[in-house]
């Protein structure tokens, strides 16, 4: 099968790499990682002006979702940019809540299509960390068959990536919702976070590789720059391959993902997550966060020294491209689920 994106998916994302290409995002991320979220929320909104929200929000609250492929599109893009915030989270609690259902899906879904809530969220299974929960409007985490909405984001753990803070949220909180509904909307958000998170790993890949592209073309040594010698070509090859490989993977999970939430009472709360589904997610889930870990490692390597300066704003997305590979699904994990499915 050979498959294509649309013109208006193509288009779709060459409006959100202008859009961030004139938002200064490693700006962005240097006042995100001191604590002032004001910039970040205020390109947050741009971007839900330009619809990224909506699209994991059903039409009933006010969002064009579920669209899989064009979310695809977003992540990437965002992750091109590195743009901070709980971008896989909110898209994931946008699945969540709907599957979940009743009022704490009408109070906060439609804020989320709009972009006036950013939400962060734990699943069972994927470890007890929210990222950026004291950046979210709202923390959300799900035990068993329950929804509970977290009292405050708690304490801050260690993190890689300082525009991307880990947070242990405060236990207790009133359920807001319980039932076998919600274990089955927290492994449809399970899979929606992951392959979210692939998207953005993609994304952070694939301008690690731009920027060293630019920059061996620009150094030179022995008077040649250092991209005509072989060994810089066929290290970015290999990197190049290793990311072009994993987008087929991306866009095949997404229409595996598009053919489930076509299914007949599918985005009404009965989605689930199915095992295919779920495989293809994993997937495309460790074959990008490799490609991208890969390209950090390139990257940093073919930079030299300067590539551990904090003043090269390459460094924000070398510090993201692990913590991507790992989030939601570390590689050995994804493998087993792979395996399994």
């Amino acid at each position: 099968m050979r498959f294509l994106l649309t013109d208006e998916q193509r288009e779709f994302g060459r409006s959100l790499d202008a859009l961030l290409t004139a938002a200064d995002t490693p700006a962005v991320l240097r006042a995100w990682a001191a604590g002032d979220h004001g910039p970040g929320r205020a390109l947050w909104g741009r971007l839900a002006d330009a619809g990224v929200f909506a699209l994991a929000v059903p039409e009933a609250y006010g969002g064009v979702g579920p669209l899989p492929v064009e979310a695809a599109v977003a992540c990437v893009e965002l992750g091109r940019h590195a743009v901070p915030g709980p971008v896989a989270e909110t898209l994931a609690a946008g699945v969540l809540l709907a599957g979940a259902g009743g009022p704490v899906a009408e109070e906060w879904l439609p804020g989320i299509a709009s972009g006036a809530a950013a939400v962060s969220l734990t699943l069972e299974g994927y470890g007890p960390y929210a990222p950026d929960a004291d950046a979210a409007d709202a923390v959300f985490t799900v035990t068993g068959d329950e929804l509970r909405l977290a009292p405050g984001p708690g304490e801050p753990s260690a993190s890689a990536d300082p525009a991307r803070r880990l947070f242990r949220p405060e236990p207790g909180g009133a359920p807001v919702a319980k039932g076998p509904a919600i274990r089955a909307a927290a492994r449809a958000a399970g899979d929606t976070a992951a392959f979210a998170t692939a998207a953005l790993a993609l994304g952070c890949g694939e301008e690690l590789l731009r920027a060293t592209v630019a920059y061996v073309k620009q150094r030179t040594q022995f008077g040649v720059p250092v991209g005509s010698f072989q060994a810089v070509k066929h290290r970015l090859a290999d990197t190049l391959l290793g990311l072009e490989f994993a987008r087929p993977l991306l866009y095949g999970a997404a229409v595996e993902l598009a053919s489930e939430v076509s299914r007949p009472g599918a985005g009404t709360g009965s989605a689930e997550g199915s095992p295919g589904a779920g495989a293809a997610v994993a997937a495309a889930k460790v074959t990008a966060g490799e490609a991208g870990y890969a390209a950090a490692r390139t990257a940093l390597q073919l930079h030299g020294a300067i590539g551990y300066t904090e003043e090269l704003d390459l460094a924000w997305w070398l510090r993201r491209a692990r913590p991507l590979r790992d989030a939601w699904g570390t590689p050995s994990v994804c493998r087993a689920r792979v395996l399994a499915g």
